[in-house]
């Protein structure tokens, strides 16, 4: 196991190639270019507030803020997942040709899905000066936030990203678990809206803690949740770890499946 990580970092440019690689395709054809890295999460949030808002007539104080937060790291989570999930198989043509550790295409995916989540901030910020509210001292905090959510969507990401070269089916089942998870979560509505008795939804839920922990810290000025993010990492470290062994161990069964 030891080897093989230091052959991922030997393959660091290769790494920072395909990131950069694919931030320069995701929008290579199209008019505004890298601005739709701003312009997409405003296009959500207008959707959802004007549903929530508009239509249904729900959403109380600062519920604009409070949507974008969630939307944009949502964003992140969902758009690694999916995108994790598939990167094996994306660079097959690569994988049969040249020897590379295959980890390296989960987690170039989620990188580049964090340089996007970055620019969300940047609309996040936005909604913040628009509507008066100043961060307090907890938002030294999200540096540590943005850790605990990368290291479980790498960890998601190269399990997925395994599994999906073995049984295709779970690319399209993931469409319809996502969705699940977007909708238990508190993303477009408040957590404690579901009632004592659901209370379990949020508490077990890790996009829900991450979510939430990213409201305290920028809308709610108070802390994150420590226990469960403290959990979220460790569970997160341990399983990521064996992940990585058992690619070490295992992934000549890639080639073959490919």
């Amino acid at each position: 196991m030891k080897s093989y990580i230091e052959e991922i970092i030997r393959r660091k440019d290769l790494l920072f190639y395909l990131v950069k690689s694919g931030l320069k395709a995701e929008h290579r054809n199209s008019y505004l270019g890298y601005f739709w890295w701003l312009l997409d999460p405003l296009l959500n949030v207008m959707v959802y507030y004007f549903l929530v808002v508009v239509i249904l007539d729900r959403g109380g104080e600062n519920y604009a803020v409070f949507l974008v937060i969630g939307l944009v790291a949502w964003r992140w989570i969902s758009s690694s997942i999916n995108s994790s999930a598939k990167s094996i198989l994306r660079y097959s043509s690569i994988i049969n040709q040249v020897y590379l550790p295959k980890s390296v295409f989960p987690l170039t995916f989620t990188f580049s899905q964090l340089f996007n989540f970055l620019f969300g901030l940047v609309v996040v910020a936005i909604f913040l000066m628009v509507f008066g509210i100043t961060p307090g001292w907890q938002v030294v905090y999200l540096p540590l936030i943005i850790l605990v959510t990368a290291v479980f969507l790498l960890t998601v990401g190269l399990i997925l990203g395994y599994v999906t070269v073995f049984v295709r089916d779970i690319d399209n089942i993931l469409t319809h678990v996502i969705r699940i998870f977007f909708y238990a979560s508190p993303i477009i509505w408040e957590g404690g809206r579901l009632g004592p008795e659901y209370d379990w939804i949020t508490k077990y839920n890790p996009i829900a803690v991450i979510v939430e922990s990213y409201r305290n810290v920028l809308m709610y000025n108070s802390n994150p949740h420590f226990i469960g993010l403290g959990i979220i990492f460790g569970l997160s470290i341990v399983i990521g770890a064996f992940t990585i062994y058992y690619y070490s161990k295992n992934e000549h069964k890639i080639i073959k499946a490919l």
